[in-house]
């Protein structure tokens, strides 16, 4: 009598038990939209996670903590993984920063990791700006802008990092959210003049404030 079975010969070890897939659940970002609050965003003073840019030059003056809890502040987030659409933010965010001091704000541009294009990027076009390392997302996050389950490269094309989403806000001294833009379609940028009426109303709301 025929040994041969119809069924081939298979090794146990070949089988893959569901344990051994690891699956993530897609969760989609929300970032937070002009009336929705903060409830803590600290930047830390540690001077290696800052960076500021004088018409391209490295600048190494103090950095204003203080104002940053009791002015206006614009808070936009960049990475070079971004390509030309950050540049073109990043050249924006620029022409407006001496305007929004001006009217009595502090900018910050926040990024998610050491750029090391940016030294040649500033000199290249003159940059007068002030970049915040968020390396662990902390301020990201806080802004619903960034998150481990939804990555940049599920949402963009051409992008192979998970970096924060192209945004910028402007906030007033009690951290609420007056005004917000995300780039969502990479052709897009914020509206100058919206963002500093922003600005100058924060600042207006807390002299108000000061002199009662």
């Amino acid at each position: 009598m025929s040994t041969k079975t119809k069924y081939p010969y298979f090794d146990s070890l070949e089988l893959l038990l569901e344990n051994d897939f690891l699956f993530k659940p897609f969760k989609p970002l929300i970032p937070v939209k002009a009336g929705n609050n903060i409830p803590e965003m600290l930047f830390s003073k540690d001077f290696g996670k800052w960076q500021q840019y004088v018409n391209g030059a490295k600048a190494t003056g103090p950095i204003p903590f203080a104002k940053f809890n009791a002015q206006p502040l614009v808070v936009a987030f960049y990475s070079q993984y971004w390509g030309q659409a950050g540049i073109t933010q990043l050249l924006h965010l620029n022409k407006l920063h001496h305007e929004v001091k001006a009217v009595g704000g502090n900018l910050v541009v926040v990024i998610p990791h050491k750029e090391t294009l940016l030294p040649k990027l500033a000199w290249k076009h003159e940059l007068t700006l002030t970049f915040y390392n968020d390396q662990q997302n902390d301020i990201a996050r806080q802004f619903r802008v960034f998150n481990e389950d939804s990555p940049a490269w599920n949402l963009f094309t051409g992008v192979d990092e998970n970096v924060p989403l192209l945004a910028t806000y402007v906030l007033n001294a009690a951290n609420q959210i007056l005004y917000d833009h995300l780039d969502l379609d990479l052709s897009d940028t914020f509206a100058a003049d919206e963002v500093l009426n922003a600005v100058h109303q924060a600042a207006h709301d807390a002299n108000g404030r000061r002199s009662a």
